[in-house]
């Protein structure tokens, strides 16, 4: 659960979400895959160049593939599960929601 704050007598709770996500060079490139609270400010950080090293070196800022988790554990645990499948495993994982590998960070709000 994210931050609460108090209005009115009434206890207001945002509820956070962490977001396990995937990046590539191109189709069928380099891949990357991460986790964060925010990914608007974490695909800045990568496009500046603040975020990974490996992000930098090898080009890779098309965002491929997003899921969503409510807590930081789960999203933690899902993005170990992705680092240790084969790279053929996560290329179906992204065309199946992604076939043209479009760049899904225009969807990000």
């Amino acid at each position: 659960m994210g931050p609460c704050v108090r209005r009115d007598d009434i206890k207001l709770c945002v509820s956070r979400m962490y977001y396990v996500y995937i990046l590539a060079s191109r189709r069928h490139g380099t891949l990357y895959i991460g986790v964060t609270n925010s990914l608007s400010k974490r695909m800045e950080q990568h496009r500046n160049g603040e975020g990974s090293l490996f992000v930098k070196t090898y080009g890779v800022y098309r965002l491929v593939y997003v899921e969503a988790f409510e807590r930081p554990d789960e999203a933690i645990a899902r993005e170990k599960q992705l680092k240790r499948w084969k790279r053929d495993w996560k290329i179906e994982l992204i065309e199946r929601e992604n076939l043209e590998w479009r760049d899904l960070s225009d969807l990000i709000v």
